[in-house]
Parts: structure tokens; C-alpha cells; sequence
């Protein structure tokens, strides 16, 4: 059955972002972020008070080291001590500061990035086949990367600049109350247009983040699909496609930078206003007597440590709303909630032996949107199946395409959960089934014989982690493979290329099977192993199969049915029902599915001969 995949509203309308609790969240699942915060928190206090010494020792030289009687040196000298020892001190608490932000960001957000990984892989199948693979991989490569580039300067900016805007109003409150006063009837303009700017700044970064991993997916795509891009001649389309993902995301830029240019325009004529204001006033001010040459000065300072963050806090806002949007987007992966969930310590492990596998009444309808299996209202798949398959049997599934093949194989594996009815192992329930043990001694070989990048030899080792290469090369002499590696330039050794692309379809499915046969199954699942191969690798594989399926229960998804003919047993069906059940010699003479399916194989084969030379 076809999948049918919803994608995504990739609408622009967006629901405002709650900055506050999305950081409260996500701080929440990277507790490293909160060890010994007092400790960083007191360096950042320490750097913000250094800052303010100098306006302060400027104020008490032109007021208490210059006088009629003229300058007094020792007072200046003491003055410009002071302040050389704090900005000593100011710099070495920052750079402490800097340090520990910098590891403990690292380290949070690479457990982090480790969770979101473990929580795509316990998605299911449908949920991962709903979102383009370059999203996923966004969500815990730049997402996070965003997160990490604002903990170790934006955040740090803002709980600096921060402490330093506040610790100069409170000594400007100190020096002047005229002054102060004037100051203050200007901020809350200043402040009522960075909460506005940031409002909107928060919605058009997580739009910008979206559009990021729509183009990864689109560029992964678009790589990965080369040689059927050439070989079909659709250059063209797929470069309209693609550009109208980079437009999109261009777009979204775009917007983002006009929120950001005008924030950083308004802020920048009000901290001129502000700084002009004081000017005035403190003039009329020293002119009239009520404060002095010295205080006025100083004050002009402290309104640059106070409004210089202000300046600033465009440019730090811009990176705590991409990073807020990419926190957002990873929490939505980690919200989530896998479709197969892992019961663990509350689950079993399945008996010792080759597995009875059954099926009850089961039913699977494709979840839409929002839904899970249970709740699904979508296609339907697999309609009211029962079915005993003993021990040891080795059982065919054939159908037309779409009836219903993978998906009986993947709910007997549970790669999927059934929406009726139950699946049952060995006369456990399957969902009640520990992972740990449901991954061991169950396993399914699919049919693109999918390899990691490497060697054949580590691509093997994956069925049996720590087994030795001897162990290897006597799996391969099992299965009647050795021959086979010979022939390979570097035997073990030869690389796999990504994806397998080194080898032929044929050679991949061989190093699968040799990998399934180390991981030792109790129950085995084979996609048709044998389709779109030439004759001397299918009658390797052939062997290679008679000697991996015995002694175990095995379950075929059989496309050619001439792989049907090998089996105890064969199920049909069609239209998602089972439709017929028995051997291959009965089924092949009562009427039926199974009858026109092989009298069409049949005439396909000599149809295919009559053309050889």
C-alpha cells in the first residue's frame, strides 16, 4: 500500500513564539546549562561593576584631583590605579566567564543533540516518511548549532550588558535625580519598541528556521536524486524547484533583515534623543550651580554604558530569536510522542527459539496528521487479518502492489503498530515486547540492501557488535559466500561507499544478508532478496538464503513468485485482505489471486526469453 503523506503547512502565518517559556523548557532538558550558573553569574556581576569604575574615578578626578590650587598628582595617581586594577580584574572575569559558557554550552547542547537523535530514530516510520530527511537533520545540526552560538555570545551579552545598563542607572540615580529623571521619561519608549520589534522578530525567525531545513532537505534531495536527475532529463524542473525553496527562504531572510534594520534604525535615533537630553539639561544644570563639572561628565559615561547595551541589543535579539525559533523546533521533535513506544522495563523478552508469529483481527488504517495508529482514520492498508504462521515455517507473502505485502511484514516486526487487532510473538503481544529483545531476535532485511559508509567488514559487524573478523569470514564461509569475497578487490576490506553506491544491487543485498545471519534472528523477514539481480548473483543469494533461513521462522515479501515456489507456505493477498493460504502446488491450481498472478509471471518469463538471443 502507497503511503499517502501529509506534508506540512509551511504557511507563513505563525502563532507568536513564547520566547520565556520556550528558554524555561529548554533549559529545563539541558540541566548542564544550570551547574554553576551562581558562580558564572557572580563573574558577569564582577565584569559589569569594572566597567563602571572609570566613569566614576573620571568624575572624581575633574572634581576632587583638579582645583584652584591646581592638580592634585597623588589623588589622580591613586585614581587611575583603581582603575587600571579594575579593568584588570574586569578582563579576567570575562574571559573566565566566556570559558565556562563555553563549555557548559557544548556539552548541554551535545546531550542535547544526542536525545533529539534517539528520539527521530524512535519516531516511527510514517512520522519520519512525513518530514523531508534535511528537516530532521536540521533540527539537530544547525537548530542546535543556533542555540550554542547564542549561550556563548548573545546570551552572555545580554546578562552583561544587562547587569551594566542597570548597575549605571542605579549610580546615575545616585549623581543626579534631575539628570536620571530625564533619562528615565525617555526609556519606556526605548523599551516599548524593543518588546515591539520582538514580538515580530520571534515569529519571522522560526519562519527562517523553517525555510533553513526545507532547503537542506531540498539540496540532500536534489544530490542524493543526481543520477535520476540526468538520466530522466529534468535539470530543469528540479532547478525550479529548488530555486523556489532558495526564493522562499530568500524571502523569509528577507523580511527577518527589514524587522531587524528598522529595530537597529529606531534604536539608534532614541539613544541619540536620550544622550542629547542629558546633554541639555546637564549644561543648564552645571550653569545654574546645581551640579558639578565632574558629575555631568561622568553622567554623559554612564549613559553610554547604560544605552550602548541598548544599541547592541538588536544585534543580540536577532540571535536570541534564531535561537529561540531553534529551540522551538527541537522541543517540537522531542514533543513528539513515538508512534512505537518502547515499553521497557515493563515489557518482556521473548521465549528462547524460533517464534510462533500470529495475527488477530488486525487491522491498519494510515494515521493522518495528528493521529496515532489506534486513532487512525486514514487509508486502509490491512483489513481484519488472521493468521497463525508455526515455528520454523518459512511462509511467502505475495499481492499485487498495494495490497497490503510490506505492511503485514512490518506489523509482524513492528516497524508500525496496528490500528485493530493484535500481533503476536511467540504468544506475547508485540507492543508488550522489550526492544532490546524485540531488535535481537527479530530482524528484517529490506530489499535496497541499505550500507554505512565503510568497509564490508564493518558494515557486517553491525548484526554482531565486537564479533572478529575470523567471525566474519566464517559467516561469509556459511553462507557460501567466501568465493564471492575473493573475488572483491580488497576483500573485507573494499569500501562500501555511501549508501552502498561502491557495489551492485546484488552485492549489497549479500553483505545484508551475511550481517542478518550474524545478528542470529529467531524470526526473519526478507524483502524479496532476489529482485532486480542477474542470474549469477540471484543463485548466490539463493544459496546464501537456504542456508540463513534454516532453523528459523522466516517470512518472505515475495515479488517474484518464483521465490513463492521455495516456500512451506504462501499467503495471499489483495486489497489488504488475505485472500488465499496453503502451498504453492495447491494454490497454483484452484482458482484464485494466486493463479492469475502466476500465470502472468509465467507469461512475462517466456515473454523475457523469447527476446534473449
Amino acid at each position: 500500500m502507497t503511503t499517502v503523506v501529509t506534508k506540512p503547512d509551511l504557511s507563513d502565518k505563525r502563532k507568536p513564539v513564547d520566547a520565556w517559556a520556550t528558554v524555561k523548557r529548554g533549559l529545563s532538558l539541558s540541566p548542564e546549562l544550570r551547574r554553576g550558573i551562581a558562580l558564572t553569574f557572580l563573574l558577569a556581576g564582577v565584569a559589569t561593576a569594572g566597567r563602571i569604575i572609570i566613569p566614576v574615578a573620571i568624575q572624581q578626578i575633574l572634581d576632587g584631583g583638579l582645583t584652584e590650587a591646581g592638580a592634585d598628582l597623588g589623588f589622580v595617581a591613586r585614581m587611575v590605579v583603581l582603575s587600571l586594577v579594575a579593568v584588570g580584574v574586569t578582563a579576567f572575569s570575562t574571559g573566565v566567564m566566556h570559558l565556562r559558557l563555553a563549555v557548559m554550552t557544548e556539552v548541554s547542547l551535545s546531550n542535547l543533540r544526542v536525545r533529539a537523535f534517539r528520539h527521530i530514530h524512535d519516531l516511527s516510520m510514517l512520522h519520519q516518511a512525513a518530514e523531508q530527511r534535511g528537516v530532521l537533520v536540521a533540527r539537530v545540526t544547525s537548530d542546535i548549532d543556533q542555540i550554542s552560538r547564542f549561550m556563548q555570545w548573545a546570551g552572555l551579552m545580554i546578562i552583561v550588558n544587562g547587569g551594566q545598563a542597570l548597575l549605571a542607572m542605579v549610580v546615575m540615580g545616585v549623581y543626579s535625580w534631575q539628570l536620571f529623571l530625564t533619562v528615565m521619561a525617555l526609556l519606556p519608549i526605548i523599551l516599548y519598541s524593543i518588546r515591539w520589534f520582538q514580538k515580530r522578530l520571534a515569529t519571522a525567525y522560526l519562519v527562517v528556521r523553517e525555510r533553513v531545513g526545507q532547503l537542506m532537505g531540498a539540496l540532500a534531495e536534489a544530490v542524493a536524486g543526481a543520477p535520476v536527475i540526468r538520466a530522466y532529463g529534468i535539470e530543469d524542473r528540479v532547478r525550479a524547484d529548488l530555486g523556489e525553496v532558495i526564493e522562499r527562504h530568500r524571502a523569509a531572510a528577507v523580511r527577518t533583515g527589514g524587522f531587524t534594520s528598522g529595530f537597529s534604525g529606531v534604536s539608534e535615533l532614541l539613544t541619540s534623543t536620550v544622550t542629547a537630553a542629558v546633554l541639555v539639561v546637564g549644561t543648564l544644570l552645571a550653569v545654574g550651580g546645581d551640579t558639578s563639572i565632574g558629575t555631568v561628565v561622568a553622567f554623559l559615561f554612564l549613559v553610554q554604558l547604560m544605552i550602548m547595551p541598548l544599541q547592541l541589543f538588536g544585534e543580540a535579539i536577532n540571535e536570541a530569536q534564531s535561537a529561540v525559533a531553534g529551540w522551538q523546533r527541537v522541543l517540537d521533535v522531542l514533543d513528539t510522542p513515538p508512534d512505537v513506544a518502547d515499553p521497557g522495563d515493563d515489557g518482556l523478552d521473548l521465549p528462547v527459539g524460533p517464534l510462533e508469529v500470529r495475527f488477530e483481527g488486525v487491522t491498519f488504517r494510515y494515521p493522518k496528521p495528528g493521529e496515532n495508529a489506534r486513532q487512525a482514520t486514514g487509508t486502509t492498508a490491512l483489513e481484519g487479518v488472521s493468521v497463525r504462521l508455526d515455528p520454523r515455517s518459512h511462509v511467502a507473502v505475495v499481492g499485487e502492489t498495494g495490497s497490503g505485502k510490506t505492511t503485514f511484514a512490518k506489523l509482524a516486526t513492528r516497524l508500525m503498530d496496528t490500528s485493530d487487532g493484535v500481533v503476536l510473538l511467540g504468544g506475547i503481544e508485540v507492543s508488550r515486547v522489550r526492544f532490546s529483545s524485540l531488535r535481537h531476535r527479530v530482524v528484517m532485511v529490506p530489499q535496497d540492501g541499505m550500507l554505512f559508509r565503510g568497509s564490508i567488514l564493518e558494515n557486517v559487524q553491525m548484526g554482531k557488535p565486537g564479533i572478529s573478523r575470523e567471525g566474519v569470514e566464517q559467516s561469509f564461509f556459511d553462507l557460501g559466500l567466501t568465493e564471492w569475497l575473493a573475488e572483491l578487490p580488497k576483500g573485507l576490506d573494499t569500501p562500501v561507499g555511501e549508501r552502498g553506491s561502491s557495489l551492485s544491487v546484488g552485492e549489497r543485498q549479500l553483505v545484508t544478508l551475511v550481517r542478518a545471519a550474524l545478528a542470529d534472528p529467531d524470526l526473519l523477514v526478507l524483502d524479496e532478496a532476489t529482485s532486480a539481480v542477474d542470474p549469477a548473483t540471484e543463485a548466490r543469494i539463493s544459496n546464501a538464503l537456504e542456508n540463513l533461513t534454516k532453523g528459523r521462522t522466516v517470512i518472505t515479501i515475495a515479488h517474484r513468485l518464483s521465490s513463492a515456489e521455495a516456500a512451506h507456505r504462501i499467503l495471499v493477498f489483495d486489497q489488504g485482505r488475505m485472500v488465499q493460504d496453503g502451498p504453492h502446488r495447491q494454490l497454483r491450481e484452484e482458482p484464485g489471486v494466486y493463479r492469475h498472478l502466476y500465470q502472468a509471471w509465467e507469461q512475462g518469463a517466456l515473454n523475457r526469453a523469447s527476446v534473449l538471443p
